[in-house]
């Protein structure tokens, strides 16, 4: 059962997936797609990447380990990882994986966006995300601006065949006036061209429950953030499976949510990023 399969948006209760593995129930369509999807934000390794030399090395064993689709980041005019952009996606398809997703700075979004498109057009990437809102922007008028760019940017990623989306962290699950910054992205952003990637860390750091946000906003969560809450202190992110956060339960709503792709992403390490990298895919291989 691929997700795409799964995602139909609003339709009722989700189909019995019990006897399915979270893998095989996200896998999403694609030219060649693998037969088990498990992703990674790369931002994860962010420390090992900033070194260009140790890039190929790090992705291979990435490949490996049963990474086969990654979201990344620092797109700087035609530039990834101190390579052009395809050659970097092209790299990462020629060991059997996929560059699905990245992420772009509001300033590529506002003064770059036609060579960033091409560039991901090219590629073959699926969808392009907006991560962050200063925090001088996240007032009324700023968060107005943010929709309106975002909107405007996400018709030339559609002419593309690429989806815009955004991701969350939890300032946006505070008071803007009457509304949170969160729900007035939902209701700014047009559903035909955004769509969020949730990361459920900062929803739950939020004091969010991710479930209730499927349920409200069937569809919209088409990319998801995988990412571990420590049990002792919730500012800290644990390897997946070891902390507070149940995700088998949550991928249970994959399709009510919408889901297509997930990234599992973590910021801080018990031990250090390349273990907690392998520790995370082993516990998603087993649920």
């Amino acid at each position: 059962m691929t997700i795409a399969g799964a995602a139909v948006i609003g339709c009722g209760k989700p189909k019995d997936t019990s006897e399915e593995s979270i893998a095989d129930r996200l896998v999403p369509d694609h030219d060649s797609p693998p037969k088990k999807a498990f992703g990674l934000q790369l931002y994860t390794l962010r420390d090992i990447m900033k070194d260009n030399t140790k890039v190929k090395d790090t992705i291979k064993q990435l490949v490996d380990w049963g990474y086969n689709e990654f979201e990344a980041y620092g797109y700087s005019k035609g530039n990834m990882f101190g390579m052009p952009y395809k050659e970097f996606t092209d790299y990462v398809k020629g060991l059997g994986a996929k560059v699905t997703s990245v992420h772009y700075d509001i300033d590529v979004i506002r003064t770059d966006w036609q060579r960033a498109v091409a560039d991901a057009q090219a590629a073959g990437l699926e969808y392009m995300v907006l991560p962050w809102i200063d925090e001088p922007n996240r007032t009324p008028d700023g968060f107005k601006k943010i929709i309106e760019d975002v909107n405007k940017a996400a018709e030339a990623t559609k002419a593309a065949g690429i989806r815009m989306g955004y991701h969350n962290h939890d300032f946006e699950f505070k008071k803007i006036g009457d509304k949170t910054g969160f729900e007035l992205l939902l209701e700014g952003f047009d559903p035909n061209l955004v769509s969020m990637e949730l990361d459920l860390y900062w929803v739950v750091r939020a004091g969010q429950d991710p479930e209730k946000l499927f349920m409200k906003y069937p569809g919209r969560f088409e990319q998801w953030h995988v990412k571990d809450m420590d049990k002792t202190d919730p500012s800290k992110n644990a390897d997946v499976g070891t902390g507070s956060i149940n995700f088998a339960k949550l991928f249970m709503h994959a399709g009510h949510a919408g889901l297509k792709h997930w990234y599992v992403e973590q910021e801080t390490y018990p031990v250090d990023p390349m273990t907690s990298t392998k520790n995370s895919i082993e516990y998603l291989k087993t649920i």
